[in-house]
């Protein structure tokens, strides 16, 4: 019985140090040298290095001159990474109807010819995750009026910047044309 308990406690020992020490230091060394900047979190640094956020990970923008991104329903406030994670509210839910309608209302007031009937999808709803960084081509067209008046810009200049950041299809094939919010709004920060 005694040998084997020991040979138990040697191969706890071994699969610890392989699976638990030796695997990570690998996978870790190999993502950093194959993929530096995804591996240490896809972080955005302004000019003195200094780290602005992560494109990954989506944030609260609320100013005029800014383009919001989704609602965020992770963490009490919003935008919470430590609390990821979708509000869990079905289609039929009122409190959900409730979101939405107060949503469309708030996006119709804030930004000029939109209307009730015409606003996108992602700018009312949060993702599964609540932090998702990219919004559709239709929510950044939709805001483009508000943010071209904020930054006393035309609209064409502002719709150039969108147009410059459009991210396709992965693959040519997965997905829709989207914009990371964080990357377009530092565009329009650097195209004063």
């Amino acid at each position: 019985m005694k040998r084997y308990i020991i040979a138990s406690i040697r191969m706890a020992i071994v699969t610890l140090v392989i699976l638990g020490l030796a695997y990570p230091l690998a996978i870790t060394g190999i993502a950093q040298v194959a993929f530096p900047s995804q591996a240490n979190g896809s972080l955005v640094r302004a000019a003195n290095g200094r780290v602005l956020g992560s494109a990954l990970i989506g944030q609260r923008f609320t100013e005029a001159r800014y383009f919001h991104g989704r609602p965020s329903a992770a963490g009490a406030d919003g935008y919470d990474p430590a609390a990821s994670g979708a509000s869990n509210l079905a289609p039929t839910s009122e409190a959900l109807v409730s979101l939405v309608t107060s949503g469309v209302a708030d996006a119709v007031v804030q930004n000029p010819g939109l209307r009730a009937g015409a606003v996108p999808v992602d700018m009312v709803t949060a993702s599964a995750s609540g932090l998702d960084p990219d919004i559709t081509l239709a929510n950044a067209y939709a805001q483009v009026a508000r943010v071209a008046k904020a930054r006393s810009l035309t609209e064409e200049q502002v719709r150039a910047i969108v147009e410059e950041h459009v991210t396709g299809r992965q693959f040519g094939v997965l997905g829709e044309p989207r914009l990371n919010v964080l990357l377009l709004n530092l565009a329009l920060d650097a195209a004063k």
